[in-house]
């Protein structure tokens, strides 16, 4: 019985046999100008990555997450639970913003500032070169019996892989508990942070294998952004192409009746996820401009002009012309215009603490002199990155009622939160006090930072 055929490309380079197993793919070296741009913006988000931890904004790490405190810090903002809602507005504004981008210029995400992308092609794949040789180098040294040659190259490259994955994670981790308690964590060992020792275990072996092994398979299988394209990109995004007008048919560099392109395939064996260009725009481009660096190459050699692959929207490749601005990037700019003035009008109006009064255990206790009593708990929400000193007092001294607070006075470390205990009564029959029961118990928080002052209320509850 014959296997069945999938309905993929054969090329050379392809991630995927036509039987469906996996083809590791190993991309040829190439240079150019766009490698080198690459190569320069790598550089700075891997130096942004590493430096972020130990940048101090506010006396606070840049970007601190916080999650086993619940506190978070961004370039200066604090904010804490209560604030997370404003995350929406902020992923949505990033969200947009990738809309456009990919709209205009479409994956110039993928190829020069995803960090998968970053990491691979900045750190990666240039160790596995350094070690194991060029593409060809490679392939035959996988094909041929296992020796002492290859055994030491797979082994030094690996021991790196999984060193540089260690450092990775330990990065990462700072972001969650901050650098100084990362280091004091690495000095006091793994026996005393557990917890962390094993989120930094799991995140190495996850960096390892996807870097290692898995590869280009986590933009083609996993990552869902490649298959936004037909929903984002149109004929007039910059993407890169073959211009099938200039390169076809395809033959011999001699062959006067033959295009440009002499079918040499390099601009597939160049490519990180195996495809040919020439077949048109795919899912599996991530715009990384290699296969543009390597045609350039060719056809430099040949004294012909570059541009046979290029840069251009699918219009410009068909000599149409191309329409910068058009509808869909008008309406994708407005919705993040509309996120970006609701967010800031959001931070605007952050509060600088938050107070709710609650019931604690039974609703009311009638006492044996028939008294009412309310028995509430208030919860004080420091939202400074600061220690803030609150009063607590009755909102209304008219409302009948008689108040017992646990701590008219309480001092909140930056970020943290405190309950109080609130007791509410009702003297039921003393002289002076309302026949019938109050409707609300009216407290009145107020900040000695700034003055700023709160009321949080409930209802009173009394027998009928």
């Amino acid at each position: 019985m014959s296997k069945r055929q999938l309905p993929v490309v054969d090329e050379p380079a392809s991630s995927l046999r036509v039987d469906g197993r996996r083809n590791y793919v190993h991309p040829a070296d190439v240079t150019g100008r766009f490698l080198t741009r690459r190569r320069v913006v790598f550089a700075v988000l891997i130096a942004v990555y590493v430096a972020l931890p130990f940048i101090q904004v506010g006396g606070r790490p840049a970007v601190f997450l916080d999650v086993q405190h619940r506190r978070f810090f961004l370039f200066g903002l604090s904010m804490n639970a209560q604030d997370f809602w404003l995350a929406f507005f902020l992923l949505s504004g990033i969200g947009f913003a990738l809309f456009v981008v990919t709209t205009l210029y479409g994956r110039i995400w993928c190829g020069y500032a995803c960090p998968h992308s970053v990491f691979l092609e900045g750190v990666f794949r240039p160790i596995e070169r350094l070690i194991e040789g060029p593409r060809n180098v490679r392939m035959r040294r996988n094909q041929a019996p296992m020796s002492f040659d290859k055994l030491w190259r797979k082994v030094l490259k690996h021991v790196l892989f999984v060193g540089i994955a260690f450092l990775m994670s330990h990065f990462v981790l700072s972001y969650f508990t901050s650098l100084p308690a990362l280091l004091d964590m690495i000095r006091s060992g793994p026996s005393e942070h557990g917890e962390a020792f094993a989120w930094m275990v799991a995140m190495t072996g996850v960096i390892y294998f996807n870097f290692a092994w898995f590869r280009e398979q986590l933009c083609l299988a996993i990552c869902p952004y490649g298959r936004l394209q037909s929903a984002l990109i149109d004929g007039d995004t910059l993407v890169i192409g073959y211009d099938k007008r200039r390169g076809e048919p395809r033959g011999k560099a001699s062959d006067p009746e033959a295009g440009d392109c002499v079918d040499c395939n390099r601009c597939v064996v160049v490519c990180p996820t195996g495809i040919d260009i020439r077949n048109g725009l795919q899912m599996e481009c991530v715009g990384c401009a290699q296969c543009v660096d390597a045609c350039d190459e060719v056809m430099l050699k040949l004294k012909r002009p570059v541009g046979l692959v290029r840069y251009d929207s699918l219009n410009g490749l068909d000599g149409l012309k191309t329409r910068f601005l058009r509808p869909r990037v008008y309406f994708y700019a407005v919705m993040g215009v509309i996120g970006l003035v609701v967010m800031t009008l959001a931070l605007r109006t952050h509060q600088s603490f938050e107070t709710n009064l609650l019931r604690s255990g039974a609703p009311f206790i009638v006492d044996e002199q028939g008294h009412v009593l309310d028995l509430l708990s208030l919860h004080i929400v420091n939202k400074r990155d600061e220690p803030t000193t609150f009063r607590i007092e009755r909102a209304d001294p008219e409302d009948g009622l008689a108040y017992r607070i646990s701590s008219p006075s309480l001092t909140l470390p930056a970020l943290g939160s405190q309950r109080v205990n609130v007791f509410a009564t009702w003297e039921r029959g003393a002289e002076g006090a309302p026949s019938a029961a109050p409707s609300r118990v009216r407290v009145r928080i107020t900040s000695d930072h700034d003055d700023e002052s709160r009321i949080a209320e409930v209802p009173f509850v009394a027998p009928r």
